[in-house]
């Protein structure tokens, strides 16, 4: 059963990552790729874990690899906030 929801998880942040990326092609706002990377990763590392630890997610490359994906939208949303000036240096 945790077969098919690592399998669900990972088809559900590929799908979301293919959605932000078309986001990111029509606006060109460096927002949506940040979080279509996030996804991407997120949605990798779900295959990675079970093919490769039959799900445990014990290691400490599990726990980098998500502080990976999830400082990419903390990035996103900190460089959308920033006033303009601070931007165009």
């Amino acid at each position: 059963m945790s077969f098919l929801l690592a399998g669900a998880i990972a088809m559900a942040s590929l799908t979301i990552a293919l959605f932000f990326l078309r986001f990111w092609r029509s606006s060109g706002d460096r927002f949506f790729l940040y979080f279509a990377l996030s996804f991407a990763i997120e949605g990798l590392h779900r295959i990675y874990a079970v093919m490769r630890d039959g799900g445990g997610e014990d290691s400490p490359l599990h726990y980098l690899i998500r502080l990976l994906a999830y400082g990419l939208i903390i990035w996103a949303i900190l460089e959308k906030n920033l006033p303009r000036k601070e931007r165009e240096r």
